[in-house]
């Protein structure tokens, strides 16, 4: 995926003291990257975005969602997103490196927040009239902190990066409440699961392997991800292969045989089968569909 632009941090603000964390308003991180963010891209960090105000889209990994007033939305790195707007959006925006947090947090991950948890898991949420005001002063206070140059400068950043985290998984676990009530133990084996599968999709799509990777057997497999996710492991597997092939085709510019064999089909006829299966649309015609519409 070498032409898909993927940012980092120092792209959008240069500060030698602090080059793994960003905050800024929206509407000047907008005006200041208008060039970047309505485009397609990636990012190599963790993103987090609150709307106080606004209305459009913001597309991630080639599903749209809608944009208002209270809407949240969460990035995990390597994640395709652009914007945009059909009217002025006002909020606050930060990214942070895993580093950046889990540094200060030893025995904690970014995995723990529900939104972080899976790549199932919804990235969007949407705050009542009556919570906006509460989690818009914890966005305002980072920011401020950012800015500022007082001691402990990290320390406090990741603090309030912590605090909003926390009050938005509370908020967050509210819209399914069965996250709460699932088996510990499944779903950490779901996180193993799809972190193995990110390292192997490319070459390996038997359900036996992965099994074997978790040292349990496939049918057990199988009963983990149709209680955590209501799918089978091989639909976990074919989903993560068509969302990579969706992005290099439309990213990038190699003939569709050659992303076909990127991701491990020699046979273009397999592979177009496939995917117009999972889409409803075959290679060529995503792409210039999609091309119509960028």
């Amino acid at each position: 995926m070498k032409n898909v632009p993927i940012l980092n941090i120092q792209q959008f603000e240069k500060e030698d003291t602090l080059s793994n964390f960003y905050s800024n308003a929206l509407s000047l991180h907008i005006k200041k990257n208008a060039d970047i963010v309505h485009k397609p891209h990636s990012h190599d960090f963790f993103l987090c975005v609150l709307f106080t105000e606004g209305t459009g889209t913001h597309e991630i990994d080639f599903t749209a969602y809608t944009v208002s007033k209270g809407s949240v939305f969460f990035l995990r790195p390597g994640q395709t997103h652009s914007w945009k707007f059909s009217s002025i959006p006002k909020g606050y925006i930060f990214f942070h490196t895993q580093d950046f947090y889990e540094f200060y947090f030893l025995n904690k991950k970014l995995k723990q927040f529900p939104f972080y948890y899976s790549y199932k898991n919804p990235p969007n949420l949407i705050l009542k009239e009556s919570q906006i005001n509460g989690i818009e002063r914890r966005f305002e206070d980072l920011n401020i902190e950012y800015h500022d140059e007082s001691p402990y400068k990290k320390q406090k950043l990741v603090s309030l990066i912590n605090i909003i985290y926390i009050d938005l998984s509370r908020i967050y676990t509210t819209i399914d409440s069965k996250k709460e009530t699932l088996s510990s133990s499944y779903l950490e084996a779901l996180s193993v699961l799809e972190e193995t599968i990110e390292m192997f999709y490319k070459t390996e799509k038997s359900v036996i392997f992965y099994a074997n990777k978790l040292n349990i057997t496939a049918k057990h497999l199988n009963r983990i991800t149709k209680v955590t996710i209501n799918k089978t492991s091989t639909e976990l597997i074919t989903e993560r292969v068509i969302l990579e092939a969706k992005r290099l085709i439309v990213h990038s510019k190699k003939p569709l045989s050659i992303t076909a064999e990127t991701l491990g089909y020699n046979d273009y006829a397999h592979f177009s089968k496939l995917f117009k299966l999972k889409t409803g649309i075959t290679p060529l015609r995503f792409k210039k569909k999609y091309d119509s519409t960028i």
